[in-house]
Formats: structure tokens, C-alpha cells, sequence
């Protein structure tokens, strides 16, 4: 995996992180039991659907909802037409599925709730992808991902063309206008990360403004967020900057504004709108 934070190696999703998501999600939705599934359906009887895309976009999450699926019962055939990250049109067929009906039916809402968001998050995401091409910018996602669903949100970033950025507190250094506030100086909170961070993950340092990124390049730090700044600031900060440090733009990044902020030459661009604020695909399962 193409990572924006250079401390993270994790390469995939790992079969037991992926279960934990699915137990919950199915355990939040079924419970006790399926009770309208249960008493109408016999256990015996075997269903076939397909799953169609119901409007353009990026598909995303048909693993996860093979596994929902598989999770419920191991006898669910689940062939997909397509592959996570492929474009589809509207009514294209996605998958089809045969097995357990039971099993169909009570994990249906949940597979299709994965999808739905997970092809949401790579549509909008290719989307911002698509419009800063030609220019040296890359497209990142934030930490404003759904609870418990950081790594399917960032899974499908990455389907749609997108890196991620760190993937929590954990992996990579990020000194934010309260941690200045509470170090003094941006200098002062670089100091302490440097002399009490054992592993020495990279740094990244928030400034707004032009004044604070001179501090910032003099403490070679290993990237600079600039939070907030015009395009006729970014455009002085890659100036200032010369290529020495990787300079990543922040701040109220929409489709309309995306490209105008990648012409200013900066190297990285984070928008927090692919997750927090995504509309989900239109997905549906139709049974026979």
C-alpha cells in the first residue's frame, strides 16, 4: 500500500481486523436473531440475487461483503463481475450470489451498508484524484473517518486513487496549533517529540502562516501542514520551501477549489470530506 505517512507499513487488512468489523456489524443488526428471516424462511430453501449498481461510480468493498456473507454461512457462492476499484454504470451487475437464503436475507443490510459507503468513499475520492492530474499534488485522506470503520475508510481511499495519510495517533507525529499552544513554540514541541519519542517517527508540523513556516523549514522537520492558507500563500510557501520539506495543504478542499490548490505546487493535498462527509453509492440486491 502507497502510504502518505512515511511510518506506515501496514500493507493490507488482516483477515482477524477484517472478522472483528463484520462480528460487530453483524452482531449490532442481527442480535438475538433474524425473527422475520427465521420464521419465514426454511432453513433449507436456497436463494440466487445479484447485486447492481444503481448509479455510476467506483466500486468498493466486494471482499468485505463476500466475507459478510461468508461469515453468516460458508456455503454462500459469491462471484463478483467486477473488482473493487473498478468504474461501473448505472443497473451494471456488481456480483451474483447463491446459497442459504437465511443467510442472504440477514446479511444483505450489513454487505450492502459496507459497499455502499466503502464505493462512496472511492467515487468521491477519484473524483478529487481526477481533478488535480498533471500536477505533482496527491490526494489524502484524515483521521475524520467513521468510528471503528478507519480502516474500511481508508481501504477505499486507496481503491479510489487516493493515499492515506497516518492512520491514527500512533503512526507517524503530527504537531497541531494546541500542541504549540501548550509547547510555547513550534520549536519547543519539536524539541520534546525529538528527545522523548522513542521510535523517531516522522514529524509533521502544522503552521498558519507564512512566518511560522520559516520555523518549521529550520527545524527540518520531515512535513509541513498548511492549514488554511490562500492559494497566494500556498504559492509563497513552495517558494520559501524550495523542495526541501514536502508541503501538504489543508483547509475547507472541495472538488471546485481542488485544482486551483494543486497549481500552486504543493505536494500533498488532505481532504477530510472523503470520509466524513460521503454520500454512499446506490447499491442494490435483488433475490429471485
Amino acid at each position: 500500500m502507497e502510504t502518505g505517512s512515511t511510518g506506515n507499513t501496514e500493507t493490507e487488512i488482516s483477515s482477524e481486523k477484517l472478522r472483528q468489523i463484520l462480528r460487530r456489524a453483524l452482531e449490532e443488526d442481527i442480535g438475538e436473531g433474524d425473527v422475520t428471516t427465521t420464521c419465514i424462511v426454511p432453513a433449507t430453501q436456497l436463494f440466487r440475487g445479484e447485486i447492481r449498481s444503481k448509479e455510476e461510480g467506483i466500486i468498493a468493498g466486494l471482499e468485505v461483503a463476500r466475507q459478510t456473507f461468508a461469515y453468516l454461512d460458508s456455503r454462500v457462492n459469491f462471484h463478483p463481475f467486477v473488482s473493487d476499484g473498478d468504474w461501473v454504470e448505472a443497473g451494471q451487475r456488481i456480483a451474483r450470489l447463491e446459497g442459504p437464503g437465511r443467510a442472504l436475507l440477514s446479511g444483505e443490510r450489513t454487505a450492502l451498508n459496507f459497499m455502499q459507503r466503502m464505493s462512496g468513499i472511492a467515487t468521491l475520492t477519484h473524483r478529487f484524484v481526477e481533478r488535480v492530474k498533471g500536477t505533482r499534488a496527491r490526494i489524502l485522506d484524515t483521521r475524520k473517518t467513521a468510528p471503528g470503520l478507519r480502516l474500511l475508510d481508508k481501504w477505499a481511499v486507496r481503491l479510489g486513487g487516493g493515499m492515506n495519510h497516518r492512520y491514527g495517533l500512533y503512526d507517524m507525529v503530527l504537531i497541531k496549533e494546541n500542541h504549540i499552544a501548550v509547547a510555547g513554540s513550534i520549536g519547543e514541541a519539536v524539541k520534546r517529540v525529538r528527545q522523548n519519542d522513542p521510535r523517531s517517527l516522522p514529524i509533521e508540523v502544522e503552521v498558519k502562516n507564512l512566518t511560522e513556516l520559516e520555523e518549521a523549514i529550520r527545524l527540518r522537520v520531515d512535513r509541513i501542514l498548511l492549514d488554511n492558507m490562500s492559494a497566494t500563500e500556498l504559492r509563497e510557501a513552495v517558494k520559501m520551501c524550495r523542495g526541501r520539506i514536502p508541503l501538504e495543504a489543508s483547509g475547507n478542499v472541495r472538488l471546485e477549489n481542488v485544482r486551483t490548490i494543486a497549481q500552486t505546487g504543493v505536494d500533498f493535498i488532505s481532504v477530510g470530506a472523503l470520509t466524513h462527509s460521503v454520500k454512499a453509492l446506490d447499491i442494490s440486491l435483488l433475490l429471485e
